[in-house]
């Protein structure tokens, strides 16, 4: 990874962490909304498990070379 890279990513991980978290948290708002009596631990681990899913399905597309000239 270049030095370029990885600068630029450094300076904006506050901002990818904070977009994560906004997904999270916006995720177990609408699961509150939908489901009130909804148990928020579980609906938290199963949001999480969602979204570790789809991180490990994005580093599989990333080594196939699916975003090599995104």
């Amino acid at each position: 990874m270049s030095d370029a890279v990885i600068q630029e990513l450094a300076e904006r991980k506050a901002e990818i962490e904070k977009e994560l978290e906004l997904l999270f948290k916006m995720n177990i708002k609408i699961t509150d909304w939908d489901v009130p009596e909804a148990d928020d631990t579980e609906a938290a681990d199963i949001i999480l498990n969602i979204m570790e899913k789809k991180i490990q399905q994005l580093r599989e597309d990333v080594k196939a070379g699916k975003y090599e000239n995104y």
